[in-house]
């Protein structure tokens, strides 16, 4: 039976990090599933459409991973899916404490589901979709934290 893990997140945008975790995963595990969120507290720049297509685009050529949306809580889409494992990222310490929160609350109500946890390279650790869509914003060059193919929509998008 091959191991499955789903690394879900709202990925707005999809940034060389997460890349760099999902390629980790992919030699980790014989499947693994990047699941972009509909998170109704945020307002994503990029709509879930345009977040699976920079996905797919991103993930191209890597061996065993799809990318899919779903709805709800990460758990109950894992079971859906019959995963009992989620990859989630800690680039820095200050990630620790909420990804930790997150990870037992989702334990608490589903114990059957485990979270692990993966670093990206020291040359991903910083980075932050948030902290990209800022820079980006400010006119910066972001070419070294994100595609191409995600580079100029970002750029347009924030000129708006």
């Amino acid at each position: 039976m091959p191991k499955t893990a789903i690394y879900p997140g709202s990925f707005d945008p999809v940034t060389y990090g997460h890349i760099d975790l999902i390629g980790r995963a992919a030699k980790i595990f014989d499947k693994v599933i990047v699941a972009v969120a509909h998170n109704y507290h945020k307002k994503p720049l990029f709509t879930t459409p345009e977040r699976l297509k920079m996905l797919k685009d991103a993930t191209r050529g890597m061996k065993g991973v799809t990318v899919e949306s779903f709805d709800g809580l990460v758990i109950e889409y894992a079971r859906t899916k019959k995963v009992n494992v989620l990859i989630r990222g800690l680039r820095m310490i200050s990630d620790f404490e909420y990804e930790f929160q997150m990870a037992l609350t989702n334990r608490r109500l589903a114990n059957d589901i485990e979270t692990v946890f993966l670093m990206p390279s020291e040359n991903y650790a910083f980075l932050s979709s948030t902290l990209i869509k800022e820079a980006a914003a400010l006119g910066a060059d972001i070419s070294q934290f994100v595609p191409k193919f995600v580079e100029k929509p970002l750029k347009e998008r924030l000129r708006r």
